[in-house]
């Protein structure tokens, strides 16, 4: 029994994990420097037009009501003298259809410029950082500030940011929730405390988004929610003008003196860049452009005016980081007309003319027909055959109609109900109305037979439609 029983070691072993990566590290928070240049006055300029337009339409009339009203209660969209109901649902897909391919369009010539000077997630952020700025000073500043602890100046400043980003929050969340419900009668109930609770959700609930988003998650919206940053690679192509840095230009990078001459700056080897990390500081996303193409870069263009403020105080010729394209980086020409482009111009040239055709096309006027589901037919006293039906005319007009029915199809029928009605601009009449014939001109259980509805236009114009419907009567 001297022998030795063998024996496997199975002691764990202690596997020691790397330091976390950079890239999967916690979020650092980003402080934006403020940036003057053509670019940065070219993005306040559409800021501004993007923030006059949506907050100037809800307040617009015509004809004596809301111009833009988007009643989902109802089921009617207005939009200034058109009116859209769910059976203008080609409208609404042709419109998406359109803002779609325009967006491959201009993602495919000029990058993610959507992103950079016209996205609401990027004005409402430069707004609130506007905010910041100004009532907690410049960058390092607010870095400062944050280090500090909490004292009376630090607590006056954080309110007073938090209490504008609320009002901006605020007044944002009821001028988007007046594109659905009359915007005078929110604003007043709203400051009465009247306000319906669907609406005051909803004004809660936007408010609460806008002041999350634009205040707190900023690029986390653009590098990881927004979907369009993922997919925009795909519209990319090497004669996209994107926003870039030149490294055969700005390497190797490092300090120098602007005293040095020429000559004296080709002895130390050095490219343009300074490496003074501005391009860094002023981006939103807090990406290095000298990296490369990144999908994080919403190319607002921060850093080509940062660039250009250096190279022009340290005598250097501008353009180190500019709106260029790969081929253009390379010592090529950019193609600006090639088949990509003029695949999506084409594509969004046909759906637009579709859309406009669909609109012009479009009848005011719309008829919706209800056989009575209680009896199929009945007979009447004088022994005639009798079928109800209920007529929902649809004025899709916004000016009151006056609509005549009449019907056609079967011999020596007889219409009986009201021939003549005025139906309200933007409204569904009920009309109840019922047929009779003889008995013995039908020569079917089931029949067909049209009604007629016409009505004028504001021109005078006839305008007429026609739907069949069947009559039924099954002793034949």
């Amino acid at each position: 029994m001297s022998e030795k029983i063998k024996i496997k070691d199975i002691t764990p072993v202690k596997i020691h994990k790397p330091a976390e990566s950079a890239n999967y590290s916690s979020r650092n928070r980003i402080y934006v420097r403020a940036v003057e240049g053509m670019l940065e006055n070219i993005r306040r300029f559409f800021g501004l037009i993007f923030l006059g337009v949506f907050a100037v339409i809800p307040w617009l009339q015509y004809n004596g009501s809301q111009a833009v009203l988007l009643d989902i209660g109802e089921q009617r969209f207005t939009i200034f003298a058109m009116t859209l109901w769910p059976q203008d649902l080609t409208i609404l897909a042709y419109i998406l259809i359109v803002s779609a391919f325009a967006l491959f369009f201009i993602t495919t010539f000029a990058g993610r410029v959507w992103c950079g000077f016209m996205c609401p997630q990027t004005t409402w952020t430069f707004i609130y950082i506007w905010f910041e700025e100004k009532i907690e000073g410049s960058r390092n500043k607010r870095m400062k500030l944050d280090q500090r602890k909490m004292d009376l100046d630090k607590f006056v400043r954080k309110t007073l940011k938090h209490f504008s980003w609320l009002g901006v929050a605020l007044l944002t969340s009821m001028t988007f929730v007046g594109y659905f419900t009359p915007i005078d009668a929110l604003f007043i109930d709203s400051l009465t405390f009247n306000v319906s609770f669907w609406a005051g959700f909803f004004i809660i609930f936007f408010t609460v988004c806008t002041y999350g988003n634009a205040g707190y998650m900023r690029e986390i919206m653009c590098t990881h929610i927004c979907p369009y940053a993922r997919f925009q690679s795909a519209m990319f192509d090497k004669d996209t003008y994107t926003v870039a840095y030149d490294p055969c230009r700005g390497e190797q990078r490092g300090p120098r003196s602007r005293k040095l001459s020429p000559e004296q700056l080709m002895e130390t080897n050095l490219g343009d860049c300074i490496d003074c990390n501005l391009c860094v500081q002023v981006c939103p996303t807090g990406i290095d452009i000298r990296n490369g193409l990144q999908y994080e870069c919403i190319n607002c263009g921060a850093c080509v005016d940062a660039c250009n403020d250096v190279m022009d105080k340290m005598g250097y010729e501008k353009g180190l980081i500019s709106f260029t394209s790969e081929h253009q980086l390379s010592g090529g020409t950019t193609k600006v007309f090639r088949p990509k482009l003029i695949g999506y111009a084409v594509v969004l040239f046909i759906m637009t003319s579709l859309l406009a055709l669909d609109i012009y096309t479009r009848v005011p006027l719309e008829i919706d027909i209800i056989k009575d589901r209680n009896s199929l037919y009945r007979e009447t006293n004088q022994g005639l055959i009798e079928n109800v039906y209920t007529l929902k005319l649809l004025n899709k007009a916004q000016q009151d109609r006056t609509f005549k029915v009449s019907i056609s199809g079967i011999e020596g029928a007889q219409y009986i109900g009201v021939s003549e009605v005025i139906v309200r601009g933007g409204e569904v009449f009920t009309l109840p109305i019922s047929v009779v014939t003889d008995p013995y001109s039908l020569t079917e259980e089931v029949t067909e037979f049209d009604f007629h509805v016409e009505t004028q236009d504001q021109d005078g114009e006839i305008i007429k439609i026609q739907e069949t419907s069947r009559f039924i009567f099954t002793d034949v």
